[in-house]
C-alpha cells in the first residue's frame, strides 16, 4: 500500500467482482488519456506465430502500466470533494491519499478493470490483436509462393471488409495448396461472414483434417453451429476444443453463451460464464469484459424469474462477488 501526504483526507475506494460506477468529467478525461496510451502500447504488440494467451498477457501489461497513474490521478481529482472534511494538523489541513499497488487487491483491480473496459470499447487494436493470431503448426502455412500470394491478397480484402473478394483469393490459395491450413481457416471465416454456414463448416473440417489440433477451426465451427441453430453440435464442438485445451476460457464462454442466449438455461449459462470470467482474469485477457457483460444480462433475466438467490449462489460457488 502506497501513501502520499497532501492536504486532504485519505480516500478509501474499493470495488468487488463485476461492479462499475459513474465518474465525473475530469475522471473520464483522465481515463480516456491513459487508455489511449495503453492502446498505443497494444499497437506495438507482435502477434506473429504466438498463442492468444501470450498476447493477452502482453495486453494486460499495457494496461498495468497505466493503473498507478489512474489510481493517483482519480484520487487527486477527488480532492475538492473531500478537502472540507480533512483534519487540521498544526494549523494546516492534512492530506493523506493512499492507494494499493498490489495487483491482487480489490482497489487495484477496480482501476485496472475500468481501463480494460474502456479499451475494449474504444481501442480497436485490442480485439484485432486477440483475433489475429494462431500458433503455427507444420502445415499452418504454405511453401507454395503462388498460394502465399493469394493468401496475402485475401488478408488485404479482409482489411477492407470485403469478404466476397477475400473468399475468392483464399479459395485460389487452397486450390494452389490444398494443405494450407490457415487459408482454409480464413476461407471458412469469410464464408461465415457471408452467412454461407455450410461452406464455412466444410472449410473448417478440411482444416481439421490437415491439423486436428487447430484451435481456430474448432472454435469457429462451434460458432457456426450456433448460428445454424444446431446447439447440441455447438456444445459438442466446444467440448472437443476443451480436450485440446481444458483451460481455454473460450470453451466456457461459448458453452455459456449457447445455454443462456439460445437455450435460455440461465443457470448452466451462468456457471459456464463464471468459469470463463475467472479464466479470463487469470490470463489477464481483455475478453473478461465480454463475460462480465454476459453475467449482467443473465442477472437481469434470473432476477425477473425470481431466481436472484440462485444467481448469487452460482457466483459464490465460482468465487465471484458483485456489488
Amino acid at each position: 500500500m502506497k501513501k502520499i501526504l497532501l492536504p486532504i483526507l485519505a480516500l478509501a475506494v474499493y470495488s468487488n467482482g463485476i461492479s462499475q460506477e459513474n465518474k465525473n468529467p475530469s475522471s473520464e478525461k483522465l481515463l480516456k488519456e491513459l487508455s489511449e496510451k495503453g492502446c498505443k502500447c497494444v499497437d506495438s504488440i507482435s502477434t506473429y506465430n504466438r498463442p492468444d494467451k501470450e498476447i493477452a498477457m502482453d495486453i494486460g501489461e499495457c494496461i498495468d502500466k497505466q493503473v498507478g497513474a489512474y489510481q493517483l490521478g482519480s484520487k487527486l481529482i477527488g480532492i475538492d470533494v473531500s478537502k472540507e472534511k480533512a483534519p487540521v494538523v498544526d494549523g494546516k489541513k492534512q492530506i493523506d491519499i493512499s492507494f494499493d499497488t498490489n495487483e491482487n487487491s480489490e482497489e487495484y483491480k477496480k482501476y485496472y478493470y475500468e481501463i480494460e473496459r474502456y479499451m475494449m470499447a474504444n481501442c480497436a487494436s485490442v480485439k484485432e490483436k486477440m483475433a489475429s493470431n494462431e500458433k503455427q503448426s507444420a502445415k499452418s502455412f504454405s511453401k507454395n509462393k503462388k498460394a502465399i500470394e493469394y493468401y496475402n491478397k485475401g488478408l488485404d480484402e479482409v482489411e477492407k471488409d470485403n469478404s466476397q473478394k477475400a473468399v475468392e483469393y483464399f479459395g485460389k490459395a487452397v486450390k494452389e495448396d490444398p494443405e494450407f491450413a490457415f487459408a482454409w481457416d480464413n476461407l471458412g471465416v469469410n464464408y461465415r461472414r457471408l452467412n454461407n454456414y455450410d461452406k464455412a463448416i466444410e472449410c473448417y473440417e478440411k482444416s481439421l483434417k490437415i491439423d486436428p489440433k487447430g484451435l481456430m477451426p474448432l472454435q469457429n465451427i462451434a460458432l457456426v453451429y450456433q448460428y445454424k441453430g444446431q446447439y447440441d453440435k455447438a456444445i459438442e464442438a466446444y467440448g472437443k476444443l476443451a480436450e485440446l485445451d481444458k483451460n481455454n476460457p473460450e470453451v466456457y464462454y461459448g458453452i455459456g453463451n449457447v445455454y443462456a442466449t439460445n437455450l435460455k438455461d440461465y443457470e448452466k449459462g451462468l456457471d459456464n460464464m463464471c468459469k470463463a470470467y475467472n479464466l479470463y482474469v487469470y490470463l489477464k485477457s481483455p475478453y473478461r469484459t465480454d463475460a462480465e457483460q454476459m453475467i449482467r444480462i443473465i442477472h437481469k433475466e434470473m432476477k425477473e424469474q425470481g431466481k436472484e438467490e440462485k444467481f448469487n449462489q452460482i457466483l459464490k460457488d465460482n468465487n465471484i462477488s458483485q456489488n
